[in-house]
């Protein structure tokens, strides 16, 4: 499991005895937010295509993941995340690239992702990889309150 480059990144499905490294991971990258407690995220990921949730390592250390999935019609994008000791090296690429080749294989037309409106620097990210501003209006109804994780 050893790289024998810092930027070589060996991307696996998530393992349930990864949660608290992808909790910090996500929480070092302002991921979270208090209307979505990430252990119930990562519980309700598990049941639904788990071979989408992709961790990138180096050096065995989880510095990098993305939480795919598809549910027939469009593919998505969630959790994109890469260590900020880590960042501008490709990694961010490479695990998008692997969740994209799973969710192609799955027979998926198109993904579409959100992001905040004033995460510049993700937008960016995306459009350089192609991703393009749909005419789309994003709207959400929440449907279960979660309670944010107790510390």
């Amino acid at each position: 499991m050893r790289s024998s480059n810092e930027n070589d990144l060996l991307i696996r499905q998530f393992d349930g005895l990864d949660e608290a490294a992808v909790i910090d991971l996500w929480q070092r990258c302002d991921l979270l937010r208090a209307w979505n407690n990430p252990k119930k995220d990562i519980a309700r990921k598990m049941q639904i295509n788990p071979e989408l949730f992709l961790l990138g390592l180096i050096e065995e250390r989880i510095v990098a993941s993305v939480m795919g999935g598809y549910e027939g019609h469009r593919g998505w994008i969630n959790y994109l995340a890469v260590d900020p000791d880590y960042r501008h090296r490709g990694l961010a690429r490479q695990i998008t690239a692997a969740v994209e080749e799973k969710i192609i294989s799955m027979g998926c037309p198109k993904i579409n992702l959100q992001i905040r409106a004033d995460n510049l620097q993700a937008i960016r990210f995306y459009e350089s990889i192609g991703y393009k501003k749909d005419a789309v209006v994003s709207m959400g109804k929440r449907l279960i309150e979660d309670k944010p994780i107790e510390k």
